[in-house]
C-alpha cells in the first residue's frame, strides 16, 4: 500500500499545487473538526472528500480502502467506549455510545483532512514544509532516511518471497507458516545490509552528514479554489459558533 501512496501522491491533479497552501489548508481543517460539533464535521468531511477525491482525482477504491483500514482502529476501541460492567455483567451504556458517536465523527473529519495531506502531497514536499516551518535539520534527515528504509523493507521482502517461492515454498498451510517464519527472521538482517551498501555509497560520493532536499516552489491555487477555501473555513466557524450560541446537544 505503501507504494500506491507514494504513486497517487505524485500523479494527483494536486501534486503540483504548493504544499504550503495543501499542508495550512488541512491543518486549518483538523484544529476545526477536532473542536467543533458533529454537523460541522459531517461538513468537514464532505468538503474533504470533494478535494481529495473530486479535485485531486484520486481512485474511489484506494480511498475506500485507506479510510476503511484506518476506522477499523475505531472499531477495535469502540467496546472500551460503549461497554461498562454494571453490576457484574457487561451492559451497553448510553454516555458511553454517546461519546463512541462523538469520537466517531471528530475520527472522521480528522482523518479525512490527513488523507487529503497524504494522497496530494509527496513526501519530498512534505519535508520541503517541515524545513520551512523550522523543523531541525537533524529529524528531517532521520524521517527521510526512515522513509528510504521502508522501501529497502518491502523491496527486500519481496524479492525474499520470491526467491522461497521458486524453490517449492509456500505450497501449503504449514510450509507458508515456516516458511513466513524464516522470512521474518532473515528480513532485518538483509535489509540492514543493503541499507549499509547504500551508506557506503552516499559516502562514496562525498556525503557530509547534510542532506541537501531539492529546491521546490509549487504553483499557487486557482483563483476559485483559493476563494472556496477562504469562504468555506470561516463559514464553517460561523456554524460551530452559531451552534455553540444556540446550546446545540447531540441527540442520541
Amino acid at each position: 500500500m505503501i507504494r500506491t501512496i507514494d504513486t497517487l501522491s505524485y500523479r494527483n491533479a494536486l501534486s503540483s499545487i504548493s504544499p504550503l497552501w495543501k499542508c495550512g489548508f488541512a491543518a486549518v481543517a483538523i484544529a476545526l473538526a477536532y473542536a467543533s460539533h458533529p454537523p460541522v464535521q459531517l461538513l468537514l468531511t464532505g468538503w474533504m472528500l470533494l478535494w481529495t477525491i473530486g479535485y485531486a482525482r484520486i481512485p474511489l477504491k484506494y480511498y475506500a480502502a485507506l479510510f476503511g483500514s484506518a476506522l477499523l482502529f475505531f472499531a477495535a476501541s469502540l467496546p472500551a467506549l460503549a461497554i461498562e460492567l454494571r453490576e457484574g455483567s457487561l451492559a451497553w451504556s448510553d454516555s458511553g455510545l454517546h461519546t463512541a458517536v462523538q469520537v466517531l465523527f471528530r475520527a472522521t473529519a480528522c482523518l479525512s483532512a490527513m488523507l487529503f495531506v497524504i494522497l496530494t502531497t509527496p513526501m519530498a514536499q512534505l519535508f520541503q514544509v517541515l524545513r520551512k516551518i523550522g523543523i531541525p535539520s537533524l529529524v528531517i534527515e532521520l524521517m527521510l532516511i526512515m522513509y528510504r528504509f521502508l522501501f529497502l523493507l518491502l523491496e527486500t521482502a519481496r524479492e525474499m518471497t520470491m526467491a522461497q517461492r521458486a524453490r517449492g515454498g509456500h505450497s501449503g498451510f504449514k510450509r507458508k507458516l515456516r516458511d513466513t517464519a524464516m522470512l521474518v527472521t532473515r528480513l532485518f538482517a538483509a535489509t540492514m545490509q543493503r541499507y549499509h551498501g547504500l551508506a557506503r555509497g552516499l559516502t562514496a560520493r562525498g556525503f557530509t552528514d547534510d542532506i541537501r532536499l531539492a529546491p521546490y516552489e509549487g504553483a499557487s491555487l486557482s483563483r476559485p479554489r483559493r476563494a472556496e477555501i477562504c469562504i468555506g473555513l470561516p463559514l464553517l466557524a460561523a456554524v460551530e459558533i452559531w451552534l455553540r450560541w444556540e446550546g446545540f446537544v447531540w441527540p442520541l
